[in-house]
């Protein structure tokens, strides 16, 4: 990552493991010493243990292995579930706060409750204990040398770092990079059909990761199945952060997408874009259709679609637990003189809202018990971090976060222009996740209270990312319709809901196809390349890569 900052190499892991190996060897017998006097307190503790095992909660992973009905640790999960229902409990309850403020008690509780679970420590963790005494101590080996690696790149691993590459096996559906700016790459996808659908689409991801989660592996990949469906698909690759990127706002990534839109529109000879938003491009889409619409140039977005995307923050979920001045204080601390913030401190952030599924189970497995990282591509994509611009960045959560001024007419401006998002009549398609912790489907409901054009709203099963990423072929999870216009509240829609198993994505695809069903020859400026826009280098390009 460029000009990130370095921790320090304070020991090489690989020596390190060396140095360590011996010394944990004999280390073997003290914690087999160890574990014979906590079956000796077994014997003694075991009618006690029986007594209170009913109180367990048998849905909590990090104590669901067999080594935990040991009297001795089943009494610490015991007194561990009991101490944090009763500390969570307390937050919650805690009189003379506001709500909001009581939201952050309660997500500090929390997470320190998470960081006290004893399933984190050799010690008192029966799973690791007992793989340490059978393997004579390699397992803290290795997860050792786990630990120091990601102290030394700062930030968590999830999956096999070498597992993947982007062109080859992650990020491959075949295309060119066609337009290139300071601050994104657009590519063009290959046609897959003879014929596709006359209006294009543009994609625009969130500038907080890379465009690639919509390109993952091929039997996950969004893109290459709206290829297959023959769809002239294009994406934009914002870049990650740095020095060049000091003085850049959100204007600048308003100006990136209706430069995109101009530029397809130009290339292909057509009047008019599909678009997709996703999470914060979506949030800045309805910004670009509200500006286009202020000077009269709605008509150059057919449709425009949203992925868990919010407009209206005031139901913006545990992120807001992040937004007071004290934590603007800080972010402004950990931006780089450079002038942007390290993607790792975002990063972490995110790892946070699920402590426990993304760092606490991350430390059992591959630091406690020293086991190799799986090759996951959704891991991957999410380690794979991009920096933001400071200014611009502050600027969101200030404006967007704190004071919602999205939703005030004309208290934004872009580009010269007030922003009402009254004024966007584009046809859309909003989509949200049931269980999503970072947009919530409450606050993603609020879109359809702000535009004023046809607007089809669709929840579906899971959350933020496996929401969104899920395949037909996969059949997981499910989706929610509604089309009943006197629906006014999230809880009306679900009630009244239409409930269909598999991917949603199908459905989208029905509604896109009926904006405009003409089809065209995939010839000329259809294939990457061939038109008015020359291939500067293949997919997935330059910016992708650039850390």
């Amino acid at each position: 990552m460029a000009d990130s900052p370095k921790f320090p190499p304070f020991v090489d892991a690989e020596q390190f493991a060396k140095l360590f190996d011996g010394s944990v060897v004999n280390a073997a017998a003290p914690l087999t010493a160890y574990k014979h006097a906590l079956d000796a307190w077994g014997e003694v503790l075991k009618p006690l243990a029986a007594a209170g095992r009913d109180k367990v909660n048998p849905k909590d992973r990090r104590f669901a292995g067999e080594q935990w009905e040991h009297p001795v640790f089943d009494l610490m999960r015991q007194s561990y579930q009991m101490m944090s229902d009763y500390m969570i409990g307390a937050a919650r309850k805690m009189e003379h706060l506001s709500a909001t403020d009581r939201a952050k008690l309660e997500f500090a509780v929390r997470t320190l409750v998470e960081t006290m679970s004893p399933a984190n420590s050799p010690l008192t963790n029966p799973v690791a204990l007992e793989k340490a005494i059978e393997t004579k101590g390699q397992s803290l080996v290795a997860g050792v040398s786990h630990l120091l690696r990601d102290m030394q790149r700062g930030q968590l691993t999830h999956t096999d770092p070498d597992a993947f590459e982007l062109g080859r096996n992650i990020a491959c559906t075949p295309g060119r990079v066609v337009h290139q700016t300071p601050l994104y790459q657009l590519i063009q996808y290959t046609p897959s059909t003879d014929a596709v659908f006359e209006t294009p689409l543009v994609i625009f991801p969130p500038w907080i990761n890379r465009f690639y989660i919509l390109d993952l592996t091929a039997e996950k990949s969004f893109i290459k199945w709206c290829v297959d469906a023959g769809i002239t698909v294009f994406a934009v690759s914002w870049k990650s952060a740095d020095g060049s990127m000091r003085d850049v706002v959100w204007d600048d990534y308003i100006a990136a997408q209706i430069d995109a839109i101009d530029t397809i529109c130009t290339a292909l000879k057509v009047p008019d874009v599909h678009t997709i938003g996703y999470c914060v491009a979506g949030t800045t889409l309805a910004a670009t259709l509200a500006i286009l619409a202020a000077k009269g140039e709605a008509a150059k977005v057919r449709s425009a679609t949203f992925f868990t995307a919010q407009v209206d923050f005031s139901r913006g979920g545990e992120l807001l637990n992040f937004i007071d001045e004290q934590q603007l204080k800080m972010i402004e601390a950990l931006a780089s003189p450079q002038g942007y913030l390290d993607g790792r401190f975002l990063a972490l952030t995110f790892n946070l809202l699920r402590g426990n599924d993304l760092i606490w189970s991350t430390v059992n497995k591959h630091y406690l018990l020293g086991e190799e990282y799986p090759a996951f591509d959704l891991l991957h994509w999410n380690g794979d971090v991009t920096n933001l611009p400071a200014k611009w960045h502050k600027d969101y959560l200030c404006d967007l976060y704190r004071d919602n001024k999205l939703v005030q007419p004309g208290a934004l401006s872009a580009l010269g222009t007030p922003i009402d998002l009254r004024k966007v009549k584009t046809p859309s398609y909003v989509q949200a996740g049931r269980e999503d912790h970072i947009a919530p489907a409450a606050s993603v409901w609020n879109l359809r209270n702000h535009f004023t054009g046809p607007l089809k709203f669709l929840l579906a099963g899971s959350g933020h990312i496996a929401g969104v990423v899920n395949p037909p072929e996969q059949g997981k999870y499910q989706y929610w319709t509604n089309d009943d216009p006197k629906v006014d509240s999230l809880a009306a829609f679900i009630e009244g809901a239409t409930e269909t198993k598999g991917s949603w994505w199908p459905d989208w695809l029905q509604w896109l196809s009926t904006q405009n069903p003409k089809k065209v020859p995939a010839k000329g400026a259809r294939i990457p390349g061939k038109g008015a826009l020359k291939a500067i280098e293949d997919a997935p390009g330059a910016y992708v890569k650039s850390r």
